[in-house]
Order: structure tokens, then C-alpha cells, then sequence
């Protein structure tokens, strides 16, 4: 037996309203529903990160290893380094969160156009100077500017930092770091506009006695250029070429390949040629002392000198020919 849709008294209702000829209408404006309008940001972070710097996750893994041996080793204690976030905001937004004094680093990264920066926070630079003179580390109880020394010292900590940044990037990309100025006062520090994107890694630096974070700051104009080198897509294909490299050079020294040694040239009219009867002599341009041309699949590799080995013409080779030279 079908389903009744009906109820017998809304079947009942839809009759008398036939008879009356008067059917009630639900107001149309009443059925409709109401439509929010939502802001939407097309600067987000979920947008500007979904798979565009993949391959910046392994570089800062390997930055934070990197780095966790290089602090405990010059720090002579038990330094801890771990990635706590990564973020796209605009540069106006990251340096308004910072204080003054705040442990600044302007730095270069050739061949990319641009810079970049290092920020580390007051509390964390006064507990690492005062591990770099033998304390144990202890923040200051009131944040003060700081001094000529302090400056030096918190200098050779960011060039320890830049030194193991440089090496973590051959991950993905060549670059050479260059450590430009360094400041302690946020507005004086004049990276990009204050509306321009940038890509923040932040870090935790913790030891016995402190803790603390630093974050590296590099622009979004600065990575558009690399920006395929910096994708999950490269960094599998490079991996999987690695993987078949030595397979391959197997495989290619089995591999047969034509080579012909070329006795000479010479030029020649369509007339001429087809004169040429048996017992004519065609000269050509190499005599019995000079190197002949030796050919791998067409293309001139080798010079040799012609000549017999137990009965059979041969060729000697006598030079490589580099990719510069001609035919």
C-alpha cells in the first residue's frame, strides 16, 4: 500500500479551499532564506599555504636539528630547539607583536632578491648572553636596552643561527646567507611595506634554566620566484630521480650506441655529383696525418688517428672533444 502523504484533514482542508476557491499561499519572502554575507580573506593562511612551501617543512626540520647541535655544543649545556608554528601574515602585523629591545637580524639570501629577518625576543637574548659568559642562563627580572657588549654577543649568535638556516635550505635551494644589520628597535626595522605578506617560522629555544623563541621572517615577493622549487611536487621528483640515478647509469653502460669516424669532408654542386663516374677521385679536407672526427649517435665526441690493428682498420683516440668546440 503506497505511503499517505496527506493527512486526512490537510486533504480535507485542500477541498474546502477548492470549493471556496481561496488557497492560502505561504508568503514568498517568508520561504526564502535569509542569505549571510560572510567577510572573506583572500590573505589567509590556510589559502596561502595549501601546497606552495611544502618543501619548507624539511628545510626548518633540518634547520632545528642543525641547530640543536650547534647550540648545545657552543653553550657547553643541553639546548633544546623545536618549530612551534608557521604562519602567513602582513610584515605591519608581525612587528607591531614585538617590544623594544627585541634581538633583530637583517639578513640577504643570494641569489634571491630581498631580505629577510631574525628576530629573537628580549628574555631569550639576555638568558643566552648570560650562558655565553658562563651563567646558567637566567633572565633578566626587568628588560633594559642593551649594551655594546651584548650586542657582539647576541651578533655571534645569529651568525651561529644563519650558518645552520644556510645549510638546512640545500634541501631545496643553493643559497648563500648574508647577515646585513642588526637592530633592536622594531620601527626601525624597514623590510618590506607593512602591508606585504610574509611567511613566519617560529621556534622554541629552551634550556635548564630559560626559554624562549625566535622566528625567521621572509617575504612572500621574495619565495614567488622559487616558488616551484619549494613544492611537495619538486621535492618528490627530485627524490624518485635520485632514487633511479644509480639504476640508470647501470643500465646506460649496457646501452648500444653507433659511432662512426669521419675520414673527411668535402663540398660538392648537385651537378658535379652526378658525373661522377667510377675511378673519379673526390678530395676531401684531411690528409693522411690529420685527426679524424669520431661520432657518438651524430654527435662529435672524440678526435682519433686512423690506422690497423691485426688486420682491421681502427681509429685511435687521441682527444676529447669539450662541448664548446665544433666540428
Amino acid at each position: 500500500m503506497a505511503e499517505q502523504i496527506l493527512s486526512q484533514e490537510e486533504i480535507d482542508a485542500l477541498l474546502n479551499a477548492m470549493d471556496t476557491g481561496e488557497v492560502q499561499v505561504e508568503d514568498e519572502q517568508q520561504r526564502k532564506v535569509k542569505a549571510e554575507a560572510r567577510p572573506y580573506d583572500l590573505t589567509s593562511q590556510s589559502l596561502m599555504l595549501r601546497d606552495q612551501f611544502d618543501a619548507l617543512d624539511e628545510v626548518y626540520d633540518k634547520f632545528v636539528n642543525l641547530l640543536n647541535v650547534e647550540l648545545t655544543g657552543s653553550l657547553q649545556r643541553a639546548i633544546e630547539v623545536k618549530q612551534i608554528s608557521k604562519e602567513i601574515v602582513k610584515f605591519g602585523e608581525f612587528l607591531h607583536a614585538f617590544s623594544n629591545p627585541t634581538g633583530f637580524s637583517i639578513f640577504t639570501m643570494e641569489p634571491l632578491i630581498g631580505a629577510s629577518l631574525l628576530a629573537a625576543e628580549p628574555n631569550l637574548c639576555f638568558a643566552l648572553i648570560d650562558s655565553m659568559f658562563g651563567g646558567v642562563g637566567k633572565p633578566l627580572a626587568k628588560v633594559r636596552e642593551f649594551t655594546q657588549i651584548e650586542q657582539r654577543m647576541l651578533s655571534k649568535f645569529y651568525g651561529e643561527v644563519l650558518s645552520e638556516l644556510e645549510k638546512a635550505w640545500q634541501v631545496a635551494f643553493n643559497i648563500k646567507v648574508i647577515q646585513k644589520k642588526t637592530e633592536t628597535k622594531p620601527e626601525f626595522v624597514n623590510l618590506v611595506s607593512p602591508g606585504d605578506l610574509v611567511l613566519i617560522f617560529s621556534f622554541a629555544i629552551s634550556g635548564e634554566a630559560f626559554s624562549g623563541n625566535i622566528h625567521i621572517c621572509t617575504p612572500f615577493l621574495m619565495l614567488e620566484p622559487v616558488k616551484n622549487n619549494l613544492s611537495s611536487r619538486y621535492i618528490r621528483e627530485k627524490d624518485r630521480a635520485h632514487a633511479f640515478r644509480a639504476q640508470l647509469a647501470v643500465l646506460l653502460k649496457d646501452t648500444q650506441v653507433t659511432m662512426v669516424a669521419e675520414l673527411g669532408r668535402t663540398v660538392s654542386t648537385i651537378g658535379r655529383i652526378l658525373e661522377l663516374e667510377k675511378d673519379d677521385i673526390v678530395k676531401i679536407n684531411t690528409g693522411p696525418q690529420d685527426s679524424l672526427v669520431v661520432k657518438v649517435e651524430g654527435t662529435p665526441k672524440y678526435l682519433g688517428m686512423p690506422g690497423t690493428v691485426k688486420g682491421n682498420r681502427a681509429v685511435q683516440i687521441s682527444a676529447l672533444i669539450q662541448k664548446d668546440e665544433g666540428e
